[in-house]
């Protein structure tokens, strides 16, 4: 090779079938086909019941892969209703007389197990409220997943959770004296239709949590409005030994309905139509709030 031929220079290298003579292509040319290959790399919205299910497993599992890093959420959440049986049955269980039952712990437990699940509930206002304040909602609304998974798995983890709070629950029950007077299916049925009235009120609270704008205010509007729905009900003694004024507003509790019939199937007893009721309650208000949540949340994540 001579002197006189240089290499080319690096970076320059001609394109084949290239005309020497033309210069770059036009920079609105260049941005045009930049957008043309985002645009074919860019995945459509899923859509269809079975996108919505995965989209809510995959949330529901984020949401409880939380808790093996961070216990003493769980631990926290299950020692309330642990103290809860412990004082009222060794506390006031010698002074609480109910009709129908010798045994004040058959009429207690039943009904602490209500309030318990329905008090883990209120996991689903703070966690929305965090996700939102921390701007983690807003992340998930720029990928391709239904809007409705981001709810529905966040509610589903916390029906786990409620779960895992159940069980511990049982065992301290189980150490007390409690025991399933019916079959072991109708405790089954019985701890469903608690899971399911839990699940429903979840829904309440997903809706809380949209509407406050911090974790703090969920934590207090999540709460404040259960102590009066659980303790104006037949938990903790039968409606009958309260004020006239307040008892046909406790027996027409739905709290009320689903503590009753927990409490006929878990002491084998007739449950006549509180079961039904109960499932009505459930499915009545899962249908109305999940609407309504997620209508708030379309409208509350929008920029």
């Amino acid at each position: 090779m001579s002197l006189d031929d240089e290499p080319p220079a690096f970076g320059h290298r001609a394109a084949v079938g290239a005309d020497p003579t033309s210069g770059p292509s036009p920079a609105p040319e260049r941005a045009a086909a930049v957008a043309d290959v985002a645009t074919l790399d860019r995945p459509e919205p899923a859509t269809g019941p079975i996108w919505v299910v995965r989209d809510s497993w995959v949330e529901a599992t984020r949401h409880l892969r939380v808790v093996p890093r961070n216990p003493e959420l769980l631990i926290f959440a299950t020692i309330q209703p642990v103290m809860f049986v412990l004082l009222f049955v060794y506390v006031f269980g010698g002074a609480i007389e109910v009709p129908g039952f010798e045994n004040y712990d058959q009429f207690l437990i039943p009904g602490i197990f209500a309030q318990s699940i329905v008090f883990g509930s209120a996991f689903t206002s703070v966690g929305i409220a965090e996700d939102m304040q921390k701007g983690y909602i807003d992340r998930l609304r720029s990928l391709p997943m239904s809007r409705s998974a981001v709810l529905i798995g966040r509610t589903v983890s916390d029906l786990v959770r409620n779960i895992i709070t159940f069980l511990v629950m049982l065992v301290v029950a189980f150490a007390v004296g409690f025991r399933f007077e019916g079959t072991f299916v109708e405790a089954l049925v019985a701890t469903a239709l608690l899971l399911a009235f839990s699940y429903a009120l979840s829904w309440i609270q997903a809706l809380i949590g949209l509407s406050v704008s911090s974790v703090e205010a969920a934590n207090s509007a999540g709460f404040i409005w259960m102590f009066p729905f659980t303790f104006v009900s037949s938990a903790f003694v039968d409606p009958s030994q309260m004020p006239d004024w307040l008892e046909p507003i406790a027996r027409n509790n739905p709290f009320t309905v689903a503590t009753n019939a927990a409490r006929a199937l878990y002491n084998g007893l007739p449950v006549g139509t509180d079961a039904m009721v109960t499932l009505g309650w459930s499915v009545g208000i899962t249908a109305v709030f999940a609407a309504l949540s997620i209508r708030k949340f379309g409208s509350s994540t929008v920029a």
